[in-house]
């Protein structure tokens, strides 16, 4: 066994315990709460623009993106962009990865691939500073609601140009609209990909700490989630992510496409 293998089955190891370790489950549920009521994923850029997640997350969609190579990253809920710009940039890396493979001289102006952007109310503020980004060349923004049938249609017509997708959901939280949004937008995630439902931790957490939102304990991503995979064998949860993070916003809502 290499040294590569050698690792890689060490991280195996660990990964089983921290999955199934109770201990570790429970600091890290207690931790998340008590971070959460300081808006702990207030606190966080990506090249400049906020965006409202929790690195470990972020450092998971890293992997994903490297993995998957999309072309295009489809992502409800646009907020301050900081998301958008972010696979955005992980798009762009992999655009100049295959220049260099190929030889290729690049243009960096030149988008082969691209990130949509769904959102309900994109504020003035918020599409200036996206539109200004050195990123804004790959991104494109749908403003409408993500589950209205002229949104979805017009997210389909721009899925049918590419071949390889990955489908990001957070907008709004409520277990019926995240159930729309499975419905429209789940199916257009390509095989070997993931469709990610974030904040399905809300199911995880105090009740009280939803007083002014729609969603909560029974009512939120994780519960779609469940509800949606009832009936689509074809898609299966990755427990590993959740496993090897502990500190995620998207318990069950990594959502792998198995066929």
């Amino acid at each position: 066994m290499n040294p590569n293998q050698q690792f890689a089955t060490e991280r195996s190891k660990i990964l089983d315990v921290l999955g199934t370790n109770r201990e570790v489950k429970l600091a890290t549920s207690s931790w998340i709460n008590l971070a959460q009521t300081h808006k702990y994923s207030y606190q966080f850029d990506w090249q400049g623009r906020p965006i409202i997640q929790y690195p470990q997350d972020m450092v998971a969609m890293q992997e994903l993106i490297w993995q998957i190579k999309p072309d295009l990253i489809i992502e409800t809920g646009i907020a301050h962009g900081g998301s958008l710009i972010f696979s955005a940039s992980m798009l762009a890396l992999l655009d100049m990865c295959d220049a260099i493979e190929s030889g290729e001289k690049m243009d960096p102006r030149v988008s082969r691939r691209k990130m949509l952007g769904i959102d309900i109310d994109i504020r003035t503020h918020n599409r200036a500073a996206i539109e200004a980004h050195p990123m804004a060349s790959r991104i494109q923004m749908i403003q409408g609601s993500s589950i209205a049938p002229e949104i979805i249609e017009q997210v389909r017509a721009v899925a049918t140009n590419y071949s390889k997708i990955l489908v990001c959901l957070d907008s709004n939280h409520t277990h019926d609209h995240v159930l729309a949004e499975l419905q429209a937008y789940a199916p257009l995630t390509s095989v070997g990909s993931y469709c990610v439902a974030f904040d399905t931790v809300v199911e995880d957490m105090p009740i009280e700490m939803f007083p002014d939102r729609p969603w909560g304990p029974g009512n939120n991503p994780k519960t779609a989630v469940w509800e949606y995979l009832k009936t689509h064998p074809e898609f299966e949860i990755d427990k590993s992510i959740q496993h090897k993070l502990l500190i995620t916003v998207a318990p069950d809502g990594y959502l792998k496409r198995v066929a």
